[in-house]
């Protein structure tokens, strides 16, 4: 057999036999995975907003890649043809967090490995990756943090000055940061970057700056929203 037919049988897209009892339990096994992934981010992601919707996603997406797998995996004909139909197809769903896009990746990843019928270390993997996930959560609940945008507004004869503002600034709040001032002969606007451990830091710094100058506004706004 030259190399031409041997390239030639390479090609050709071989009815290999697909095991329905396996392909039964890597179903399962994504099942129970994606479920386990769904309470996962339901629970554990940040995001504030379609965390059960975006999560249900989850079990069609990895299922679907599994079965792509376990058909396309045999032949590299229909390997070339898959990549073929993906090129053609555009996908324009929105990523708003970089963490939906993680746990998009992890589904993706279980489908891949069962497709591939490669059980163990995909279990294993997710599991290792879920456990981590839960610690980082649990350990986030007793030191979380959040990041604000602080803007402090004053007008008329009573206003601050800025280094009494950033004074205070610095004395409620753990780490903060100067992004932007202005200021006139009628108004004196003052925006920093803040980390707060808990809201009592922002009471404690709305009674101080309010003894500075009765006059003065406070507003806060969380900095992700930016």
């Amino acid at each position: 057999m030259d190399k031409w037919d041997l390239f030639q049988r390479f090609l050709i897209t071989e009815n290999a036999q697909i095991s329905i009892r396996d392909f039964l339990i890597n179903a399962v096994i994504v099942l129970v995975l994606s479920l386990v992934l769904e309470f996962t981010y339901a629970r554990c992601a940040k995001s504030l907003s379609g965390r059960k919707a975006f999560a249900a996603n989850f079990f069609l997406i990895a299922f679907t890649t599994m079965l792509i797998i376990s058909i396309v995996k045999s032949s590299l004909a229909l390997s070339l043809g898959l990549v073929g139909a993906l090129s053609i197809v555009r996908f324009r769903s929105a990523i708003k967090e970089p963490e939906e896009l993680a746990y998009l990746f992890f589904t993706i990843s279980v489908g891949l490995g069962l497709g591939a019928n490669q059980r163990i270390i995909t279990i294993v993997g997710a599991l290792v990756l879920l456990s981590i996930i839960w610690a980082k959560y649990l350990l986030s609940k007793k030191t979380r943090q959040q990041n604000l945008y602080l803007t402090v507004s004053a007008n008329g004869s009573g206003k601050p000055a800025l280094e009494n503002i950033d004074s205070v600034v610095q004395e409620n709040f753990k780490a903060s940061k100067l992004v932007r001032y202005d200021e006139t002969p009628e108004l004196i606007e003052a925006a920093f970057w803040v980390e707060i451990k808990n809201t009592k830091n922002l009471q404690s710094f709305k009674d101080k700056i309010n003894t500075i100058s009765p006059d003065i506004r406070v507003s806060f706004v969380d900095n992700n929203s930016f």
